[in-house]
């Protein structure tokens, strides 16, 4: 007898439907699994074999075969044993009246029959949905997860008994699909701006980026916070939407790193160690999974100590930071991942990190391997660059910096100020709002080499966010300067590095 079984597999970040056939006829007791699957999925045998018999079922005693189909799709991970497992049982006639036609079945088995959680609850339910299907059978922990797509049923079990009820229509645990509300508030998290003591050039720096999105190079000796300003850009970003919340919810959940509680409320933050790989921090291997890139899609990727990066890591960004999406090609199979991450890094002054003072022994040469080690092509990318000299004594014992609340408001101001202007006064080029001075200004500093094709075209972004948190419809010289300013490369030398 012969039964299929709905189910998924995830390819990237998208679901793939998968047909789970399983035939059942006359010969010498075997089990065989086709269709392109992983050692994982080619050990569901024994876990299904184990999984039967201790909820009470038997494994027939003749010729199993199971396909996934399409035979050409790799397919991969324990999330099909539950497909498998119920297959099994309908085509052996110890499972009747289970509706297969409707539902999509998806869950690892434990050896006694026990399903667990697995991961992309959400990407599968959004595939069902788009299959037309009617409900979505998968494990107890990811309903929260999988009723964020509206229009389809959920069905929680907890073991394979529960399963075939849930199939049958004999003790459902149907919860109705309900997203959130569009204008629910996402209300941010995290350390307050008002912990950082000193800085005021950087705290400046960290309120353009969060208004305009722009990426920031922290550059000073330890120990100056910079790692603490970083920590504190995502209170400053405006509260996710539904849309992006949703975004970031699929991301985290194929990777693994979603507990299934609904939709993940807080923007990324991600911080990866400088050994991680180019595949680590881009994407990539054998099956093209996402990066720390994609991870903090939406949110922030901070990365500390950045000379001491892998250099191919490091240049391997370049792309990704202008387009906002990762294209990797694997197996002849093209998977694109977003990557719309705000990026802040911080570096030390030199190899010793006390460039500019009396304690650095660092020797020309030393300084020049380590400037070296960052690309100006990869620099040139990053928006703004601000150095954080050492604290005084009277700022390290003063009272608390403006806290995140604060500036969190300037920058939702800033954010709703631009998008006014946009809607009244259509697409227009960033040159169009300069002001005379301020184009005879940019316009010296490009014919004199100052800035590259890129860096001008930067360069008038910053003035027109710079310009956005003032409300000023006209980028006007001051807006300019500070932007040039705050783009200013921070050298390793006495002046600029204690300036």
């Amino acid at each position: 007898m012969l039964a299929r079984v709905h189910t998924f597999t995830i390819d990237g970040l998208e679901p793939r439907p998968v047909v789970v056939e399983v035939d059942v006829r006359p010969g010498l007791p075997s089990f065989t699994i086709v269709g392109l699957g992983d050692l994982a999925l080619r050990e569901s045998r024994e876990r299904v074999r184990s999984a039967l018999g201790n909820q009470g079922y038997e494994l027939p005693q003749r010729r199993i075969t199971v396909n996934l189909a399409p035979a050409s799709l790799p397919k991969g991970g324990p999330g099909f044993d539950l497909a498998i497992a119920v297959g099994l049982l309908a085509a052996s006639g110890q499972a009747p009246g289970v509706d297969l036609d409707a539902n999509a079945v998806v869950g690892e088995l434990s050896l006694g029959g026990m399903v667990r959680a697995g991961r992309g609850a959400l990407v599968v339910a959004e595939g069902a949905h788009a299959a037309g299907l009617q409900a979505v059978v998968l494990p107890r922990e990811q309903c929260d997860e999988a009723a964020l797509v509206p229009g389809l049923a959920v069905r929680g079990v907890g073991t394979l008994r529960e399963a075939v009820w849930a199939l049958a229509a004999r003790g459902r645990d149907d919860r109705p699909a309900a997203a959130p509300d569009e204008d629910e508030p996402l209300p941010p998290a995290g350390p307050d701006l008002a912990d950082v003591r000193g800085q005021a050039t950087a705290r400046r720096a960290l309120e353009v980026a969060a208004a305009g999105g722009h990426s920031l190079l922290l550059m000073g000796p330890p120990g100056t916070g910079k790692t603490m300003l970083a920590r504190r850009l995502p209170g400053l970003l405006p509260p996710m939407r539904t849309g992006e919340a949703l975004e970031v919810t699929r991301i985290h959940s194929v990777c693994g790193l979603h507990d299934g509680a609904g939709l993940v409320r807080e923007r990324p933050f991600r911080a990866p160690h400088h050994g991680t790989s180019a595949a680590g921090l881009v994407g990539g291997g054998s099956v093209a999974r996402p990066g720390e890139l994609t991870l903090a899609h939406r949110g922030v990727l901070f990365l500390d100590e950045l000379p001491e990066f892998r250099r191919d890591a490091l240049e391997a960004l370049r792309q990704p930071l202008e387009d906002g999406r990762v294209r990797l090609v694997r197996q002849g199979r093209t998977r694109t991942f977003p990557s719309r991450a705000l990026l802040v890094a911080a570096a030390n002054p030199c190899p010793c990190g006390h460039g500019g003072t009396v304690r650095c022994r660092c020797g020309p040469a030393d300084l020049e391997r380590y400037r070296r080690k960052l690309s100006g092509p990869l620099l040139d990318r990053i928006d703004l660059h601000v150095g954080c000299p050492r604290p005084s004594a009277e700022e390290i014992g003063g009272p608390p910096g403006e806290g995140s609340a604060a500036v969190r408001g300037r920058v939702l101001a800033a954010r709703a100020f631009r998008g006014e202007r946009r809607r009244t006064a259509g697409p227009r080029p960033l040159e169009a709002d300069l002001s005379p001075a301020a184009a005879r200004t940019l316009e010296a500093c490009y014919l004199g080499g100052a800035l590259s094709a890129r860096g001008r075209a930067r360069v008038l972004r910053l003035a027109r966010t710079i310009a956005d948190l003032a409300a000023a419809e006209t980028v006007a010289e001051e807006h300019l300067g500070e932007a040039l300013h705050l783009r200013q490369r921070v050298e390793q030398d006495d002046e600029e590095v204690t300036a």
